[in-house]
């Protein structure tokens, strides 16, 4: 397949004007930054990258994908993640999703290290992800590693989990809800967490928890960061959020909050627990949320893709409209989802690197995905002869980012999907103008397998065109509004030079294949039509 790499992209800034660099927002003067996520946000600009910093840049020496300190390993820490920051900055991620880096639970936990999202305090950082090697604080180290983060002009959001761990039931039963036999409550299927009381017998806020949360803000801003990912916020009431979202806001205005929700998501997490749809979290003061592109690898046809986007967009426009914008993430492929290798291979992977590039979402990929990771590891529900909770098997979900176990780094070996990772990322920052100002269509083809669309802006346009079939090649003819044989139609990511002709491009795609093409008028020829 051809590719066209990033001096290529920069040379089109002279054939397409409209291509220039994202205005950044972001200052680091004499060593304070000034935090610009929220506008970075709101102008789909951020290119997220979600980490776990037990793994993020753990050194496995034997190559059995568990990380195993006795035998000479060395777990992923605040301090050896720094190392990789410079590699993420230059292929064009600019914000970084940090998974949860509190303590977790140890009883009736999952997995040999318990899971991230099984909180056991608000107020501390998890000890696991100090570096031992020297004499500085696990705060401190954490802190440093935002401060280089914000060096590389990289910003960071934190993961707030939704459900404490058993272990802090036990020591702080009042933040909890119990059922009628007066035990906590276990949500979903999430049998290493309680859930949250979020209100009182008579409606009003749990202070007890709300303060919980309260200290976690306290504690997260102290640190620098930029931003909060709140995880199932679907669980809390509007007025919880409300009130926590003033507060931290109240200390910083571009401070980011991320909600875990989606549109099609309709049922709280446990019965009698509180259940908020996404609109209202956006009420309630969230900055974004997730939408529903997860369900993307099962849509057959474009027009449930064309339906979510026209939704997205319409929730959008809603919120335009009453002063207080909103923007979402290209959700298709979370931590809680297969690798993209594991669902479609190459070209479903880079499928999705080039789909989030080219449409209004912010793009959001989990470490690994960039080099093709699988998530397949080797120790994968085996028993373990060492654990660091009552749990002694390696539980693992196969094919999914681990987040129950001292594994690995994440990555695989593709360098191909790397390069387009990065070129794509570059595209995104260039087109910013194009793809935050153009009007965004979807097209029709002759191919029900075939999905595309096009963004125009001024005389500038960016066309996609994706055969969602991963098993069959097909053609497929494109209408084109307006397009003349002689227009300027550059190519960036492609595998065969289609067919261009007046109002129509035709297409040959293999399996899952994805075009993307730059179009521009020929200014030229029309002068010279009008002068004859």
């Amino acid at each position: 397949m051809k590719k066209f790499f990033i001096n290529i992209l920069t040379a089109l800034l002279f054939v397409f004007p409209v291509l220039t660099a994202a205005p950044s927002y972001a200052v680091m003067n004499n060593g304070v930054w000034s935090n610009d996520l929220k506008n970075l946000f709101l102008k789909n600009q951020a290119i997220i990258l979600a980490i776990n910093i037990r793994s993020f840049n753990a050194v496995d020496k034997n190559k059995n994908d568990i990380i195993e300190t006795d035998k000479g390993d060395i777990a992923g820490n605040f301090v050896n993640a720094v190392k990789r920051l410079n590699e993420i900055s230059s292929y064009g991620v600019n914000t970084i999703h940090i998974l949860p880096i509190t303590p977790v639970g140890k009883i009736k936990a999952i997995g040999t290290a318990g899971s991230l999202y099984a909180i056991s305090d608000f107020t501390r950082l998890n000890p696991e992800l100090d570096d031992p090697t020297n004499d500085l604080s696990v705060e401190e180290e954490a802190r440093n590693f935002i401060k280089e983060c914000h060096r590389r002009n990289i910003r960071v959001i934190v993961d707030l989990p939704s459900c404490g761990s058993y272990d802090l039931f036990l020591a702080k039963p009042e933040l909890f809800a119990k059922g009628a036999d007066g035990q906590p409550v276990v949500p979903s299927d999430w049998t290493d967490v309680r859930l949250f009381k979020v209100t009182n017998a008579d409606g009003s806020l749990n202070d007890a928890l709300f303060n919980e949360y309260k200290k976690y803000i306290d504690m997260v801003q102290r640190l620098g960061a930029d931003g909060i990912r709140a995880d199932v916020a679907t669980s809390k009431t509007p007025e919880f959020w409300n009130k926590l979202i003033s507060y931290a806001k109240a200390k910083d205005s571009q401070f980011l909050f991320l909600a875990e929700a989606s549109e099609s998501w309709t049922e709280p997490v446990a019965h009698g627990a509180p259940f908020t749809p996404a609109y209202k979290l956006l009420e309630s003061g969230f900055d974004g949320w997730y939408g529903s592109f997860f369900n993307f690898k099962d849509w057959k046809t474009a027009d449930k893709f064309e339906k979510e986007l026209n939704l997205v967009q319409n929730i959008i426009k809603d919120f335009d409209t009453k002063g207080t914008p909103k923007a979402v993430i290209g959700s298709f492929a979370t931590h809680d989802e297969l690798s993209p290798m594991v669902t479609g291979g190459f070209p479903f992977a880079d499928m999705l690197i080039w789909l989030q590039a080219t449409l209004p979402v912010n793009s959001y990929f989990v470490d690994g995905a960039q080099t093709g990771d699988t998530y397949q590891y080797k120790y994968a529900n085996q028993k373990a002869s060492k654990t660091y909770t009552d749990d002694d098997y390696y539980y693992v979900h196969n094919g999914k980012f681990d987040i129950f176990n001292f594994s690995r780094k994440p990555g695989g070996k593709n360098k191909e999907l790397l390069d387009d990772f990065a070129v794509a990322n570059k595209f995104k920052t260039l087109a910013f103008e194009l793809l935050n100002k153009g009007d965004f269509c979807f097209l029709n083809t002759d191919n029900t397998d075939v999905f595309a669309y096009i963004i125009k802006y001024k005389y500038s346009s960016v066309l996609v065109v994706l055969n969602k079939n991963l098993n069959y090649t097909n053609n497929a003819v494109v209408g084109v509004k307006n397009l003349k044989k002689d227009d300027i139609v550059v190519p960036i990511e492609f595998g065969g030079q289609p067919k261009v002709e007046n109002g129509k491009i035709t297409f040959n795609l293999m399996p899952g294949e994805i075009n993307v093409f730059m179009i521009s008028k020929n200014l030229q020829a029309e002068m010279n039509k009008k002068k004859k």
